[in-house]
C-alpha cells in the first residue's frame, strides 16, 4: 500500500503542471481523444480529474486562475469551494464588493482572507456576508476599507468565533464602542493591527482588550492619538503574553504606559515609542530593572539555562527628553539591541543627543580595532 500510495503520488507531481497549462493555458486543444493517462487513471474530462490532483492544480496558481477555475465545471467549483482555505483579493481593482458577495457563500472553508484595498470598495453588505458564510475563518485583512462602519464590527464579533488575526489599519469610522463589542465574542485574538484607528482605538477598547483578549500577542496602535496610559496600563496588565506594540504618534502616553509594560509583559520584545515625546529616562530605566529581574528569574527557574528574551527591537525616534545613560543602560542590559550599521534594533532617529550611545558590537570592534599588541622578542 505504501509503495503504491508513493507511485500515485509522484504521478500526481508528474502530470499537474502538464494538465494546468492544458487547463489554464489558453490552447484550443484541451484534454486529447485519447485523454491523459495517469498510473490507474485515464482522464477524458475536466470532471475526471482526481480531487487531490485538482487542489494541487489549484495551488499552483494565483487566486483570480483559481476562480476562474471554479467555473469550468460543477465538480471543480465543488472541489475548490471545499478545499480551499486561504484566499487574497487585494488584487481586484474595481467592484471586489460585489466579488465578495458572489464568493462568501461558495467558499464556507476559508480560514484566511485578504481583503486590502488601494481605494475603497468594500462596504457593510460584503462583511455581513463573509461574516454569515464563513465561519471557520482566523485570519482577516480589512486594511484601508473607509467605507466600513460599526456594522462591519458587529458582524465580525458574530460571524468569527475562532478569529486569531485580524487588521483593520485604516479603517477610521469604527467606534470603540464596537470595538469594545467585538473582543467581547473574538476572545482568540492574537494579532490585531488599529494602526490609524482614531476613533476606534482609545483607552475604552484598550481596556476591552485587555479585559477579553489575554491571549493577544501582537498589537499596532500607530497614530491612535487617543490612547493614553489608562489604556495600555489595561492592556499590559490583561495581555501578559504581549511580545509586540506599536505605540508610534501615541502621544498622550507617559513612562506610567512603559513601566507597566516593563512591569507586566515579560516576553515583550519589540516596542515602537516613535514620537511619543512625553517618555524620559524613567522608562528606559523601568525596563532595565524589569529585564534584571526576569533574567534572574529565568536563570532559577531554568537551573541557569538562560535564553535570550527581553527587547529585540526599540524605536524610540524623536524621544528628545531620553538622555544618553539611560540608553546606554538599555543598551548594555539588552544584547539584542544594536547599534551598529546594517542592524539597527535600537532606532534613535532625531535623537541628536544619543550619538554617544553604542552596543556591545561597536564597543568590540573599537577595541578590536585600537589593540596594538606587544612585540615579540
Amino acid at each position: 500500500m505504501v509503495g503504491e500510495a508513493k507511485v500515485r503520488r509522484e504521478g500526481l507531481d508528474l502530470y499537474s503542471e502538464k494538465l494546468m497549462m492544458l487547463a489554464f493555458g489558453g490552447g484550443k486543444s484541451g484534454i486529447g481523444e485519447g485523454g491523459v493517462k495517469i498510473v490507474g487513471l485515464v482522464i477524458t474530462e475536466w470532471k475526471d480529474i482526481p480531487m487531490e490532483l485538482l487542489l494541487r492544480i489549484v495551488s499552483l496558481v494565483d487566486d483570480r486562475t483559481m476562480i476562474m477555475a471554479s467555473g469550468v465545471c460543477s465538480g471543480w467549483r465543488d472541489a475548490i469551494c471545499s478545499g480551499l482555505t486561504h484566499l487574497c483579493l487585494s488584487w481586484c481593482k474595481n467592484n471586489m464588493n460585489n466579488l465578495v458577495l458572489s464568493l462568501a457563500p461558495k467558499f464556507t472553508k476559508l480560514q484566511t482572507l485578504v481583503l486590502r484595498q488601494d481605494k475603497p470598495q468594500l462596504e457593510d453588505n460584503a462583511v455581513e456576508t463573509i461574516a454569515s458564510h464563513c465561519h471557520d475563518l482566523q485570519d482577516l485583512d480589512l486594511s484601508k476599507s473607509f467605507k466600513l462602519s460599526d456594522l462591519s464590527l458587529n458582524a465580525l464579533a458574530h460571524g468569527f468565533p475562532n478569529l486569531t488575526k485580524l487588521n483593520i489599519s485604516g479603517c477610521t469610522a469604527f467606534s470603540d464602542v464596537s470595538l469594545e463589542y467585538l473582543t467581547e465574542f473574538c476572545r482568540k485574538l492574537k494579532i490585531l493591527n488599529l494602526c490609524g484607528c482614531v476613533k476606534g482605538a482609545t483607552d475604552r477598547a484598550l481596556q476591552a482588550i485587555g479585559r477579553n483578549c489575554s491571549q493577544l500577542q501582537s498589537l499596532n496602535l500607530g497614530w491612535c492619538e487617543n490612547v493614553g496610559d489608562v489604556g495600555v496600563r489595561s492592556l499590559a496588565y490583561g495581555c501578559p503574553d504581549l511580545r509586540t506594540l506599536d505605540l508610534c504618534g501615541c502621544v498622550c502616553i507617559t513612562d506610567d504606559s512603559v513601566i507597566a509594560l516593563a512591569n507586566s509583559c515579560p516576553h515583550l520584545g519589540s516596542l515602537c515609542l516613535y514620537y511619543c515625546r512625553n517618555i524620559t529616562d524613567r522608562a528606559m530605566y523601568s525596563l532595565v530593572e524589569n529585564q534584571m529581574k526576569n533574567k534572574a528569574a529565568m536563570w532559577k527557574s531554568m537551573e541557569g539555562r538562560y535564553g535570550e528574551e527581553g527587547l529585540k527591537s526599540l524605536n524610540i525616534s524623536q524621544c528628545t527628553s531620553i538622555t544618553p545613560p539611560a540608553v546606554q543602560a538599555l543598551c548594555d542590559s539588552f544584547p539584542a539591541l544594536h547599534t551598529c550599521s546594517g542592524r539597527h534594533s535600537l532606532v534613535m532617529s532625531g535623537c541628536l543627543n544619543l550619538t554617544s550611545v553604542h552596543c556591545a558590537c561597536v564597543v568590540q570592534a573599537h577595541r578590536t580595532a585600537s589593540y596594538i599588541p606587544y612585540p615579540a622578542y
